[in-house]
């Protein structure tokens, strides 16, 4: 097979970017929509949390191994268009949800078709691109977590407003389905390890027990993958209840809160996820232990800016206090990632991708809305409306945890890494 061309890998890129921009967009949507949502269904903070959180994460997480499988067998572009169509449909069936368990079905549902399309597109992005330009490429490619946060919570406001928060699911669960095909069209299935050494890329078929196997072995894969779960319970608990400590604890309305939050995914999270990649790429030629330390530096400093901003009481200098820790928060995408594509073959790339997010995903973003939820509901007879500012507040050690596990995972990482 003749080598894309960079133009086409760009687009590839693109493409891949757009569809991970509404698997962020689709799945927490829901944030920007907590304050309709529990008046209308009369819902608890905990069962809200339940919704953002397990609702969506126990399925997701348990079924994107053995997707990743299929994926690493056969087409991993077939496996993304036909998950892309289904977690589509099923957001736009949560716009119908007239209660707290028809709702948990519906994101159910989402969750099912979301888990075939980060794995293989980890995979599949490794194969459009050479060692040396991989991180920046996966970290192009996770903007579409910033970029899809920030969509979700302008849509859902300006929707919610204009309309109401059930068109505003139905609306972008529409578009995904639309997108669909179109994906399929113009991305093309790459050659598998066609930037890695001969002796990296093994011609036996795929086993997921052979790839649960190496990976158990290497100390540096368990480090990352409960470093990145305790990162992203907090990460994604905020995410989901920040928009509403605006409007219970600020006094914001639904579109300005929608307005102030997309503007600070917007700037902060993409420089943060870009810089994340680049400065990989470029430190880690000569420390392959660049690629955990970074994150863990990041999360470090993330923790007392974040505290005050949620502290403060001037949501002017909230937002600028919130910004850096927007972009520092998930500044660990491109280099875990990258690691992780690293810790083993390139036909296991998918499956290997898929076992890092089975932690990262059950544990982060399974509990840390729920979390959260359960803790405001807990503390709201004591703190009354500024209940959920301190769950969110109290949450931020997670990040110390991520931090420490990350440092301890730079040494082993040396060892481990392949290619």
């Amino acid at each position: 097979m003749t080598p894309a061309t960079p133009r086409y890998r760009a687009l590839v890129l693109a493409m891949l970017l757009l569809v991970y921009t509404f698997n962020f967009l689709d799945r927490q949507i829901l944030g920007i929509l907590v304050a309709p949502i529990k008046a209308e269904l009369q819902l608890s903070d905990t069962q809200l949390g339940a919704l953002g959180g397990i609702a969506f994460a126990l399925l997701y997480s348990t079924l994107a191994i053995p997707l990743a499988l299929v994926a690493d067998r056969t087409s991993r572009s077939w496996v993304i268009t036909i998950s892309l169509g289904v977690w589509s449909a099923f957001t736009a069936l949560c716009g119908l949800a007239t209660g707290f368990w028809q709702f948990f079905v519906f994101r159910l549902g989402v969750g099912v078709g979301e888990a075939g399309g980060v794995a293989p597109s980890y995979a599949m992005i490794a194969d459009y691109f050479p060692p040396h330009q991989r991180a920046r490429a996966l970290s192009i490619y996770s903007l579409g977590i910033p970029v899809g946060l920030a969509a979700g919570a302008l849509l859902g406001g300006l929707l919610a407003s204009a309309v109401n928060w059930r068109w505003a699911f139905v609306a972008v669960g529409l578009a995904g389905i639309v997108i669909a095909p179109v994906f399929r069209l113009i991305v093309k299935e790459p050659p598998r390890g066609a930037f890695d050494p001969p002796a990296a890329t093994p011609a036996e078929r795929v086993s997921v027990w052979a790839v649960f196997a190496l990976l158990a072995a290497k100390p540096s894969f368990w480090l990352m993958a409960f470093a990145a779960a305790f990162s992203s319970l907090c990460g994604y608990g905020l995410a989901f209840w920040v928009p509403s400590v605006l409007i219970r604890s600020f006094g914001f309305t639904l579109l300005t809160a929608s307005q102030y939050i997309g503007s600070l995914l917007l700037i902060g999270g993409t420089i943060g996820v870009f810089a994340g990649g680049w400065l990989a790429d470029r430190l880690g030629k000569s420390d392959r232990g660049i690629y955990a330390r970074l994150p863990a530096i990041a999360w470090i400093v993330t923790v007392p800016l974040f505290a005050a901003g949620l502290t403060s009481g001037s949501p002017t200098l909230s937002w600028f206090l919130f910004l850096i820790p927007n972009g520092l928060n998930i500044l660990w995408l491109g280099p875990v990632t990258t690691a992780v594509q690293h810790l083993v073959p390139p036909p296991m790339r998918a499956t290997a991708s898929a076992s890092f997010l089975f932690i990262n995903n059950l544990i982060g973003l399974g509990l840390g809305s729920l979390v959260m939820g359960r803790l405001s509901d807990a503390m709201t007879a004591v703190h009354g409306t500024d209940a959920l500012r301190y769950a969110t507040l109290y949450a931020l050690g997670f990040y110390l945890i991520a931090a420490v596990l990350m440092l301890l995972a730079v040494r082993p990482l040396r060892r481990d890494w392949v290619g």
